[in-house]
């Protein structure tokens, strides 16, 4: 029986770092556009205690999500050792499209997947390249389609990008605006023999809340009431986005591992999307609790928001190619590892993939 095989990982690592110290320079203002009368340092420090974010990456001016996208891209085609001319599909998880520096309007016609396809110098017209739209959970949910179209008999190999530069569509008036960054990473995808350690996709779990929750992070004005009120930025409820989470992630996670047929006991490693530390934290205790286990085995969840930020789509595939090349210390995997990749983001979406190493 054939299988949904990741072969080759790439990622690539923004060079500018920001500091949270940069941050301390500027003035916020609460959601009602009032200044904040606590000091921009209280502030920053707070803001660490909460997220464990200590420095994030931005990427320089010349390059667009599309142009960090076929980096990562590129590396895990090098890495898998595949001709690119024999991909079926190219997909790519964004949210903002190419945003050029200085500016704050998106560019995605063409699809950020078909620019990438360009840059990569593929000629098979029937390698299809398209976007996906998920949130931050995109990335995983271009990883189910892929695995979707394999079993359909419609494709046996796939690009799949998440790439993302927040850095360009944040608003500096807002606290939130020092959690997020920007980031991509790729893998290949084959649909192939598993052995000799039957590795490939054991199971999938996906949801949508848009009822109440539809409106948790969204686009909207600046916090500062002299600015531009026709430009929008990104924005976020950032309590009730941890509420949310801490109440239907940790579920989503065991639905998967069930319908994937494995036991607690055997996961391995767990990616969750770099969002926030102390959130990623009560996830998987409320995790582990589901199982009435009270506490998590110690290394099973890798971390990279403390010095990477949150970059949205790119988290897991970035925090997976680090553990995957031995690149975050006491981090690694070996072959017939059990590994959870879980994320949770706008729409609100929330998805999770079993994969056996």
């Amino acid at each position: 029986m054939l299988s949904s095989v990741i072969t080759g990982t790439g990622s690539y690592i923004p060079p500018f770092i920001q500091t949270n110290l940069d941050f301390a320079k500027h003035i916020f203002y609460s959601d009602d556009q009032q200044p904040l009368n606590t000091p921009p340092e209280e502030i920053v420090e707070k803001f660490k205690q909460i997220t464990g974010i200590a420095e994030r990456r931005y990427t320089t001016n010349e390059l667009n999500t599309s142009d960090i996208g076929f980096i990562a891209a590129e590396k895990a085609i090098v890495d898998s050792g595949i001709d690119p001319e024999t991909l079926d599909q190219i997909i790519v998880a964004q949210n903002f499209g190419n945003v050029i520096k200085h500016t704050i309007q998106t560019d995605a016609v063409p699809s950020l997947a078909s620019r990438i396809k360009h840059k990569l110098g593929i000629r098979n017209t029937n390698c299809i390249a398209y976007d996906i739209l998920f949130g931050c959970p995109g990335w995983i949910q271009a990883l189910i389609h892929a695995d979707a179209f394999f079993k359909a008999g419609i494709a046996k190999k796939a690009l799949v990008v998440g790439a993302e530069t927040l850095s360009r569509v944040i608003d500096i008036y807002d606290r939130d605006s020092m959690i997020f960054s920007d980031g991509a990473g790729a893998v290949v995808l084959e649909y192939k023999d598993p052995s000799p350690h039957h590795s490939g996709i054991l199971g999938t779990a996906v949801k949508t809340f848009s009822f109440d929750e539809v409106d948790h992070i969204n686009m909207g004005k600046s916090y500062n009431p002299d600015s531009d009120c026709n430009i929008r930025y990104i924005k976020m409820k950032g309590r009730k986005v941890y509420e949310f989470a801490m109440q239907h992630v940790p579920a989503a996670m065991k639905e998967c591992l069930e319908k994937s047929g494995v036991a607690i006991a055997d996961l391995k490693k767990i990616f969750l999307h770099q969002a926030n530390e102390k959130m990623d934290d009560g996830i998987l205790k409320r995790f582990y609790k589901l199982y009435g286990i009270d506490r998590a085995p110690e290394n099973i969840m890798p971390m990279s928001i403390h010095w990477l930020g949150n970059s949205s789509v790119s988290t897991v595939p970035t925090l997976f190619d680090l553990v995957r090349k031995n690149k975050i210390v006491d981090q690694s995997l070996e072959s017939g590892d059990i590994i959870l990749f879980a994320s949770v983001g706008a729409g609100m979406n929330i998805n999770a993939v079993c994969y056996r190493y």
